[in-house]
């Protein structure tokens, strides 16, 4: 091989490489909204408004923000939900401070792709409303199955448990009790 063409299949390398590990993390941020929307979806409706589904998704991204809400604070984990110590350090992934707080832009591209692949629907409200369908049911109770994703689905059942409110009641709460993610300029990450 010349130079050129050793440059050339590195290259190649580089950018296949790049498409997968972002779309890993598509398929990582789909899984965790859809297993949200499916634990809020029940026979009367649906997970309603982006309001709430962002705030219920900071919480669920940030365990130690949503530790510091549950009612009594670390002992409120069922057994080996807990935080690790290193999401208590990480930050988990973007999510950027805007008008309403913790935002993440992706929330139109993955609502989307999940209601093209037929996984959710879009409830007859007013509001926006997120249900999962049958198909999206079954995938996610698949996720929840396993050993990667069983503590997401314990913790999106412990969010409904005690966060089961509007967006604006989520909204206020995460305000009031969390100051300290959202006193921050708008367009700042979190």
């Amino acid at each position: 091989m010349t130079p050129g063409a050793d440059f050339k299949a590195a290259a190649t390398r580089m950018r296949t490489q790049r498409r997968q590990a972002e779309q890993r993390e598509v398929h990582y941020h789909e899984a965790r909204i859809l297993l949200l929307i499916s634990q809020f979806t029940t026979a009367k409706g649906g997970l309603t408004g982006l309001t709430k589904l962002a705030k219920l998704d900071f919480l669920l991204r940030y365990p130690a923000m949503l530790e510091r809400l549950l009612p009594a604070g670390q002992a409120s984990w069922p057994a080996g939900t807990a935080p690790t110590p290193p999401e208590r350090l990480a930050v988990e992934s973007r999510m950027t401070r805007y008008k309403y707080r913790p935002w993440d832009q992706r929330y139109y591209s993955i609502l989307g792709s999940l209601a093209a692949r037929a996984l959710i629907t879009y409830g007859d409200s007013a509001r926006a409303e997120f249900r999962v369908t049958e198909q999206g049911a079954a995938v996610a109770a698949s996720l929840a199955a396993t050993p990667e994703w069983a503590v997401v689905a314990s913790r999106i059942k412990l969010l409904k448990r005690h966060f089961n409110k509007s967006g604006s009641a989520l909204k206020n709460l995460i305000y009031d009790r969390l100051p300290d993610a959202v006193d921050r300029p708008w367009r700042t990450e979190i």
